[in-house]
């Protein structure tokens, strides 16, 4: 297993890092299956009908006490019962962060009818975006600890809480040899780890699963969101986390992710597999300025999408739909409406942020979010911005407030991680002239 950094990739500045130069470096990868598990619901289609809904999943929390915390709400998935998706061999050595990552990926495969067991071990790789880890394990091991010393501590304590145990647990689960690693870059990983996934394919493996999960909702996760103070201490569900709204106030963290299967489109025609999309484009850049200030312009942010587009061979005209980022901090959000007009122009392209209505899923949300731009290629509808009442003016965007229909056959996908992390990942129909 490989821990890989983001700010380098196989042509890498410091700018920012776009694919190339390799033996089949061109091939577009595809994305067969998605399994989604989130408080809008488990499975694809429960998702996907949530969020054109508009069903606001953000809620107070359940998990525990939040009483003597500033945040109370949070987005929690209902229903979830991880022995549902998970072997207890597994349950009693892993975290909830890592049985949501492992349901996404049985969810993705059964709905790409790919079973790795019929293929060669090295065929299938896991390759996953992370940040947070082991919270709700990590948490109840270190009470131990306090309370009733080393002895009580359980010996799983040093890898349920790691970043990497998912891509692990994936791996031996399903007996997957290839190529495998874990990204860490806060909320851009979900994108990150679908554009590693296209390298290890171009590098000759032929399946990849990718995407991210988190679950950050015990005393000590919120402790570390709040240290960000960028997080709404909101007590109405509808005036908490509000993407590009006159009334945005920080967000509201989540639970879940998005598994996706990607697979070189030769290797998915042999098998007859029905492709939502391909990767396209992709491109990352850093602010490189403060480990917590927000920068003072938007350009890494609009170089990641235009580079991501050159990668693409597109220009911003093709595109049909921006799902951005939707930090839901007014300056986030000021910086990343400036950054789609320099790229787009003023109102020029339509943008969505269905995540208000999910809350901010770490490595998770930007997964989520490349499953449903797919979901929107595949269904021809866009879905509204969530819990948005009244679009800041200011920002300049065609913000969409209603389901909106129409053939869509590009999708830009914005992902930001704490720290200066920004990622654009192009999203193409196949049919796509």
């Amino acid at each position: 297993m490989t821990v890989l950094d983001t700010a380098a990739g196989p042509t890498a500045t410091a700018a920012g890092e776009v694919d190339g130069g390799r033996a089949g470096a061109r091939v577009r990868p595809v994305i067969t299956g998605l399994g989604v598990i989130t408080p809008s619901g488990i499975g694809v289609e429960e998702h996907w009908t949530s969020t054109l809904r508009g069903e606001l999943r953000v809620a107070p929390i359940t998990r525990f006490d939040a009483g003597r915390y500033d945040i109370h709400l949070a987005g929690e998935i209902p229903g979830f019962v991880a022995e549902d998706f998970v072997d207890h061999r597994y349950i009693v050595q892993t975290d909830r962060w890592t049985w949501l990552g492992m349901a996404a990926s049985r969810l993705a495969m059964a709905d790409a009818a790919y079973d790795p067991a019929e293929r060669d071990p090295f065929e299938t790789s896991v390759v996953f975006g992370a940040g947070s880890g082991g919270n709700d394990f990590g948490q109840r091991e270190l009470s131990r600890l306090w309370t009733r010393g080393r002895t009580a501590v359980s010996v799983y304590q040093s890898i349920a809480w790691f970043y990497a145990a998912t891509t692990g647990q994936t791996s031996i689960r399903h007996g997957l040899k290839g190529p495998s690693g874990v990204l860490v870059s806060d909320g851009a990983g979900g994108l990150d780890s679908l554009a590693q996934a296209r390298r290890t394919i171009r590098r000759g493996t032929p399946t990849v699963l990718a995407g991210g999960a988190e679950c950050g909702l015990t005393p000590y996760a919120l402790t570390c969101h709040l240290s960000s103070g960028r997080v709404s201490t909101a007590a109405d569900p509808t005036a908490g986390y509000k993407p590009f709204d006159t009334r945005a106030n920080g967000y509201l963290p989540g639970e879940g992710g998005a598994t996706l299967l990607v697979e070189d489109p030769t290797s998915a025609a042999r098998r007859g597999a029905r492709v939502y999309g391909e990767i396209a484009g992709y491109a990352a850049t850093h602010d490189g300025t403060h480990h917590e200030e927000a920068p003072g312009d938007a350009r890494w942010l609009a170089t990641a999408m235009r580079r991501a587009l050159a990668d693409a061979g597109l220009r911003p005209a093709d595109v049909d739909v921006v799902f951005a980022d939707g930090a839901g901090s007014p300056d986030l959000d000021a910086l990343e409406a400036q950054a789609i007009r320099e790229v787009f122009g003023a109102g020029a392209v339509p943008v969505t942020a269905p995540q208000g209505l999910i809350g901010r899923l770490c490595a998770g949300g930007s997964a989520v979010a490349a499953a449903t731009a797919l979901l929107s290629i595949r269904d021809g509808v866009i879905p509204a911005v969530g819990n948005l009442d009244d679009p800041d003016p200011a920002h300049g965007l065609d913000l969409v407030r209603v389901p909106r229909e129409g053939r869509v056959r590009v999708a830009l996908v914005n992902a930001r991680g704490h720290g200066g992390f920004n990622s654009s990942l192009v999203l193409r129909s196949v049919d796509t002239d």
